[in-house]
């Protein structure tokens, strides 16, 4: 696994889980340019490994992630020209990229204070599981910025519906847990300090899982959102008869006369 000085990375060979850690617990995690490299590198890398099947993200101490540390980043960004500044942003949104287009299911495992890019990178994982005291801030427009920031005004309608989204986006306002697990952002809200542990045991059980049927669901997720309703049934339509002729289906179908779990590859 990779191993960076801005966060430690683990692999249960076992399971199939690889956690990563994003380790700045005395400035809450915040994101430096090199953090912001080095984490899509990690999940482009992450997308080809064969023994990888799921992915956990998480941050060490109080919080998830506080979002671009504000000496490492904000002060250097005003040194920069418009190319600059663009070849930043443009980085900033390969992450997220990385991280939906990554065909392994990717688990935010949330503590503590989630904010700005931090809070789009919880977006952009397919599952968040938080602890109570995981609040949510998209705060780019309370430092004059676009909420529409690293995909957020894409992703976030899609998952909290129009009218939530541009409320979040606009204000910059923070929800707690509760909230956010009302309106949909949060999967699943867990007592403080359980965070990891429950995302890892919801990621041991995809894990166990048909890996290149999750990774097709994930796909599909992404590619459907730009198309009509004909043409996303058409696409399902082919790509379950594809899945059928793969051995994981038969797998399925002889666990289920044997009366044993199935064996997926």
């Amino acid at each position: 696994m990779i191993e960076t000085s801005s966060f430690r990375s683990a692999f249960d060979g076992e399971t199939g889980v690889a956690t990563l850690t994003l380790d700045r617990p005395e400035r809450l995690n915040a994101l430096t340019f090199e953090v912001y490299d080095e984490l899509r590198n990690t999940f482009r890398v992450l997308h080809d490994e064969e023994d990888v099947r799921v992915v956990v993200i998480t941050g060490s101490g109080r919080g998830f992630c506080s979002g671009g540390d504000v000496e490492d980043i904000i002060g250097r960004l005003f040194e920069r020209d418009m190319r600059g500044l663009l070849e930043f942003t443009r980085m900033t949104c390969d992450l997220v990229l990385a991280i939906r287009e990554c065909r392994k299911p990717v688990i935010g495992a949330l503590n503590g204070t989630v904010a700005g890019a931090g809070a789009v990178i919880a977006t952009a994982c397919d599952v968040r599981v938080a602890a109570e005291s995981a609040k949510i801030a998209y705060l780019f427009t309370r430092v004059g910025l676009s909420g529409a920031d690293m995909g957020a005004a894409w992703m976030l309608p899609r998952i909290v519906g129009l009218a939530k989204a541009s409320e979040l986006l606009m204000t910059g306002d923070f929800i707690d847990a509760a909230e956010a697990h009302r309106i949909g952002l949060y999967n699943r809200v867990v007592p403080q300090g359980e965070a990891l542990a429950a995302a890892t045991e919801l990621a041991e059980q995809l894990a166990r899982g048909p890996s290149f049927a999750l990774e097709i669901t994930k796909d599909s997720l992404n590619r459907e959102a730009s198309m009509d309703l004909p043409g996303a049934l058409e696409a399902e339509a082919r790509i379950q008869a594809a899945l059928m002729l793969h051995p994981d289906f038969r797998e399925s179908y002889d666990a289920f006369v044997e009366k044993r779990d199935p064996r997926f590859l």
